[in-house]
């Protein structure tokens, strides 16, 4: 980070949004806050380089990420500018010709998900509890990586593929029995395990009013503690960013379910949607506890 003439400049990671477009392309700017944006072509990269060197000042993080960098105590702060989001219920798929008919299939099963810690992962396991009664410690869960926190160690029932294995051909292959979110899938040949997913989420969207949150923007702890109006400032960026945006985010499809404002920044807007994704990071044993929304924002 550096200063000049009261600017703070931060380095700064988040993939292309059509809502942050505005920052990147210097259309909305501040006479306090310059960016300095570095390219991460994968932004889950960047995730890895907060936590685990601190590469950035202000960084794209999923939520879990951040959660267990609090757990850890990484110096971090969230700020509740939730840049990428939706619901899950589409995104566990078997192939078309598999024998699994529904959630209740899954026991004793193997499921891909590139990470025991991915936040979307965390979503579909605790509505497979919550909704389904299948309880995530019946699954072998086979993953690719680690945790983007290097300190935590995932539970007996995750397993890791060998060097040179692929989550996608596996499950093409009949190697694992259904995959989340696993990349390089041909859709023509898989079906989502829950019916009619987006039915289901609209369903359980009215029951939980929960509307998920994935990934959000994290500060480092020093910089908000040096300059409190920090937050706020950036808020109003993003804001003006996400107004000043010409082409919709890819969230416009779920406006059926949630409504017109289909990415609400602000920690009221979204304060059960991370409620309930920190509750089910705890069911899971990824955290020690529940924590409170206010611990881990700033």
């Amino acid at each position: 980070m550096g200063t000049m003439t009261g600017t703070i400049t931060l380095r700064t990671a988040f993939a292309n949004y059509p809502h942050v477009k505005a920052l990147k392309d210097g259309s909305v700017a501040s006479d306090r806050v310059r960016f300095d944006f570095e390219d991460v072509p994968v932004i889950t990269r960047a995730f890895r380089r907060m936590v685990r060197t601190l590469d950035f000042d202000l960084c794209e993080i999923a939520l879990t990420t951040l959660a267990q960098g609090h757990a850890y105590r990484k110096p971090i702060k969230a700020l509740p500018i939730v840049v990428m989001r939706g619901f899950h219920h589409g995104a566990l798929v078997c192939p078309v010709e598999s024998s699994i008919r529904g959630p209740a299939d899954l026991r004793g099963k193997k499921i891909g998900v590139r990470a025991w810690s991915q936040t979307t992962g965390i979503w579909v396991r605790g509505i497979l509890l919550d909704e389904y009664g299948v309880d995530h410690r019946d699954i072998t869960w086979v993953t690719a990586e680690d945790a983007h926190v290097a300190e935590y160690v995932d539970p007996p029932n995750v397993v890791r593929i060998a060097p040179g294995q692929d989550l996608a051909k596996m499950l093409a292959a009949g190697e694992i029995d259904a995959g989340i979110a696993v990349a390089g899938v041909d859709p023509s040949t898989m079906r989502p395990v829950i019916t009619d997913p987006m039915a289901a989420a609209a369903d359980w969207y009215a029951r939980t009013k929960a509307y998920p949150v994935n990934h959000l923007l994290c500060v480092k702890t020093a910089l908000v503690e040096a300059s409190p109006w920090l937050p706020d400032e950036l808020m109003r960026l993003f804001v003006a960013a996400k107004a000043a945006a010409t082409e919709p985010p890819a969230e416009v499809r779920f406006a059926g379910i949630v409504g017109a404002d289909v990415l609400p920044y602000g920690t009221e807007a979204n304060r059960v949607g991370i409620e309930l994704c920190l509750r089910y990071a705890a069911e899971q044993g990824l955290v020690p506890r529940v924590y409170e929304v206010g611990e881990v924002f700033s």
